[in-house]
């Protein structure tokens, strides 16, 4: 039986232009022509209404620098946004949330900063998501370039209570290598917890968005697609049927 899913077409933002990369590593970087706007353009025009938005620079430097280009996308584009890269205080979240975003991820901050996250989800109600960037059961952070000793499952359990929204799951060994998601060890750690989760990393075809439709767990909210879109691998036309 089929689940309904929440499928979130990605628009990675660097130096101002839709970028993606594997593994998340800055050397193997791939920048495509449309604009970032134009991309979303396309998505709402085939049915998409929810859209995930990474701003590279802000998770790079700790703010964002691509600010511009979505508040051009809220303004004239009927999106549900989830937005994140940079995002560190509460004043970055209530900037965004007044802007018209959906929901604020939370990446690194969340997890330096258990405090700051369960304030946010106080102050905010259903509106903070956490990105957890998951290599061989632990957490990296800063755009991947910070590995820490914080395990996933053990991190999920602290910050259970709190409010969090949704939890955005990616693998990196699978980000950008279109080789499939790690949906054994994504359905293992969301059975432990009742925040729904996101998968992301890895998606390579219409397959494996079939596939993840199938499964049976409550707690699978949606999917995150990136760089098979881009590639072409996957068909803006084709996964739209899937929503």
């Amino acid at each position: 039986m089929e689940t309904i899913m929440i499928i979130f077409p990605a628009i990675d933002i660097k130096d101002g232009k839709c970028v993606r990369l594997v593994k998340g590593d800055f050397n193997q970087i791939t920048a495509y022509e449309k604009s970032p706007f134009d991309q979303a353009k396309i998505y709402l025009q085939h049915g998409f209404t929810n859209i995930h938005i990474v701003d590279l620079d802000g998770a790079l430097q700790g703010k964002s620098s691509n600010s511009n280009i979505v508040k051009k996308i809220l303004n004239n584009l009927k999106l549900k946004i989830q937005i994140g890269g940079g995002i560190r205080t509460i004043d970055d979240i209530d900037n965004w949330i007044k802007n018209g975003v959906d929901k604020v991820i939370m990446g690194t901050a969340a997890v330096e900063n258990i405090d700051l996250l369960k304030t946010a989800c106080q102050k905010f109600k259903n509106k903070i998501a956490i990105a957890l960037d998951v290599k061989d059961g632990f957490i990296f952070l800063s755009g991947w370039k910070k590995q820490t000793n914080i395990s996933a499952a053990n991190f999920i359990k602290k910050i259970e209570n709190f409010g969090v929204s949704r939890i955005i799951y990616t693998d990196i060994n699978k980000d950008g290598t279109k080789k499939g998601p790690n949906i054994k060890d994504t359905i293992e750690l969301s059975s432990k917890v009742k925040i729904p989760f996101i998968i992301s990393g890895g998606i390579s075809s219409i397959d494996d968005v079939k596939k993840i439709k199938t499964i049976n767990s409550s707690n699978i909210e949606g999917i995150i697609i990136g760089k098979s879109i881009y590639d072409g691998d996957i068909k803006i036309a084709e996964l739209a049927k899937q929503i």
